[in-house]
Protein backbone atom coordinates (compact mmCIF):
# COMPACT_ATOMS: atom_id res chain seq x y z
CA UNK A 1 0.00 0.00 0.00
CA UNK A 2 1.81 2.97 -1.07
CA UNK A 3 1.87 6.64 1.27
CA UNK A 4 0.57 9.70 0.01
CA UNK A 5 4.06 10.74 1.71
CA UNK A 6 5.13 8.96 -1.27
CA UNK A 7 5.61 9.77 -4.79
CA UNK A 8 2.12 9.67 -6.40
CA UNK A 9 1.40 6.99 -8.63
CA UNK A 10 1.20 9.53 -11.56
CA UNK A 11 3.16 13.41 -11.35
CA UNK A 12 -0.04 14.88 -12.35
CA UNK A 13 -1.94 14.35 -8.86
CA UNK A 14 -0.66 16.81 -6.09
CA UNK A 15 0.79 15.30 -3.37
CA UNK A 16 -0.77 16.42 -0.79
CA UNK A 17 -4.03 16.07 -1.66
CA UNK A 18 -6.65 13.42 -1.48
CA UNK A 19 -9.91 13.79 -3.55
CA UNK A 20 -12.73 12.33 -1.92
CA UNK A 21 -14.18 8.91 -3.19
CA UNK A 22 -11.09 7.95 -5.32
CA UNK A 23 -8.99 5.24 -5.81
CA UNK A 24 -5.72 7.12 -7.01
CA UNK A 25 -3.99 4.54 -8.36
CA UNK A 26 -6.73 3.86 -10.40
CA UNK A 27 -8.02 7.17 -11.71
CA UNK A 28 -6.73 9.73 -13.85
CA UNK A 29 -5.11 12.91 -12.13
CA UNK A 30 -8.04 15.60 -10.85
CA UNK A 31 -8.56 18.26 -13.69
CA UNK A 32 -7.88 21.85 -12.01
CA UNK A 33 -10.73 24.11 -12.54
CA UNK A 34 -10.00 28.01 -12.52
CA UNK A 35 -13.22 29.49 -12.68
CA UNK A 36 -16.86 28.67 -13.43
CA UNK A 37 -19.83 30.32 -14.87
CA UNK A 38 -23.54 29.56 -14.83
CA UNK A 39 -23.26 26.10 -15.66
CA UNK A 40 -20.02 25.96 -17.07
CA UNK A 41 -16.32 25.42 -15.78
CA UNK A 42 -13.05 26.62 -16.79
CA UNK A 43 -9.53 25.11 -16.57
CA UNK A 44 -6.17 25.87 -17.10
CA UNK A 45 -6.51 24.66 -20.88
CA UNK A 46 -8.70 27.71 -22.34
CA UNK A 47 -10.03 25.37 -24.99
CA UNK A 48 -11.51 22.47 -21.81
CA UNK A 49 -14.95 24.25 -21.20
CA UNK A 50 -16.68 21.76 -19.15
CA UNK A 51 -20.48 21.57 -18.19
CA UNK A 52 -21.01 20.93 -14.69
CA UNK A 53 -23.43 18.56 -14.60
CA UNK A 54 -23.01 17.65 -10.80
CA UNK A 55 -25.38 20.49 -9.58
CA UNK A 56 -26.94 18.03 -6.92
CA UNK A 57 -23.66 18.20 -5.08
CA UNK A 58 -22.56 20.82 -2.97
CA UNK A 59 -24.09 23.98 -3.71
CA UNK A 60 -23.80 24.69 -7.53
CA UNK A 61 -27.52 24.57 -7.83
CA UNK A 62 -27.85 27.85 -9.42
CA UNK A 63 -24.89 27.89 -11.50
CA UNK A 64 -21.28 29.18 -10.78
CA UNK A 65 -20.45 32.92 -10.26
CA UNK A 66 -24.21 34.31 -10.15
CA UNK A 67 -24.24 37.91 -9.55
CA UNK A 68 -27.36 38.00 -7.66
CA UNK A 69 -26.47 35.32 -5.47
CA UNK A 70 -22.69 36.90 -4.84
CA UNK A 71 -23.88 40.10 -4.28
CA UNK A 72 -26.66 38.78 -1.91
CA UNK A 73 -23.65 36.98 0.30
CA UNK A 74 -21.14 40.11 -0.12
CA UNK A 75 -23.73 42.18 1.26
CA UNK A 76 -24.95 39.78 3.88
CA UNK A 77 -21.60 38.97 4.99
CA UNK A 78 -21.27 42.46 5.90
CA UNK A 79 -23.69 42.44 8.51
CA UNK A 80 -23.83 38.96 9.92
CA UNK A 81 -22.16 35.37 8.45
CA UNK A 82 -23.73 33.02 10.59
CA UNK A 83 -25.40 32.58 14.04
CA UNK A 84 -26.21 29.45 15.82
CA UNK A 85 -29.86 28.67 15.75
CA UNK A 86 -29.29 27.51 19.56
CA UNK A 87 -30.76 30.40 21.38
CA UNK A 88 -30.52 33.06 18.93
CA UNK A 89 -32.67 34.30 15.99
CA UNK A 90 -31.87 36.79 12.97
CA UNK A 91 -33.91 38.54 11.00
CA UNK A 92 -33.19 36.30 7.99
CA UNK A 93 -34.45 33.25 9.36
CA UNK A 94 -37.95 35.16 10.24
CA UNK A 95 -37.90 36.39 7.04
CA UNK A 96 -37.48 33.12 5.24
CA UNK A 97 -39.60 31.08 8.00
CA UNK A 98 -42.40 33.44 6.79
CA UNK A 99 -41.95 33.41 3.45
CA UNK A 100 -42.08 29.37 4.02
CA UNK A 101 -45.21 29.13 5.77
CA UNK A 102 -47.50 31.51 3.61
CA UNK A 103 -46.26 28.58 0.90
CA UNK A 104 -46.89 25.47 2.99
CA UNK A 105 -49.26 26.35 5.57
CA UNK A 106 -46.99 24.70 8.23
CA UNK A 107 -46.55 25.90 11.95
CA UNK A 108 -42.83 25.41 12.64
CA UNK A 109 -39.92 24.98 10.40
CA UNK A 110 -36.27 23.44 11.55
CA UNK A 111 -33.83 24.44 9.37
CA UNK A 112 -30.61 22.02 8.90
CA UNK A 113 -27.74 21.93 6.56
CA UNK A 114 -27.60 18.63 5.90
CA UNK A 115 -29.67 15.07 5.35
CA UNK A 116 -27.86 13.67 8.41
CA UNK A 117 -28.84 16.55 11.09
CA UNK A 118 -32.26 16.32 9.47
CA UNK A 119 -33.49 12.86 10.12
CA UNK A 120 -31.55 13.27 13.60
CA UNK A 121 -33.72 16.03 14.76
CA UNK A 122 -36.88 14.50 13.17
CA UNK A 123 -35.98 11.43 15.63
CA UNK A 124 -35.74 13.59 18.27
CA UNK A 125 -39.12 15.48 17.88
CA UNK A 126 -41.06 12.64 17.13
CA UNK A 127 -39.74 10.90 20.33
CA UNK A 128 -40.64 14.23 22.40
Amino acid sequence: MKSLDSKTPNQDWHPNIWPPFTQINKSKPQIEVTHGKDALLFTKDPKNELIDAISSWWVTLHGHSNEYIADAIFNQSKKLEQVIFADFLNPQAKKLVEILRQLKKLKRLFFSENGFTEVEVALTIAYQ
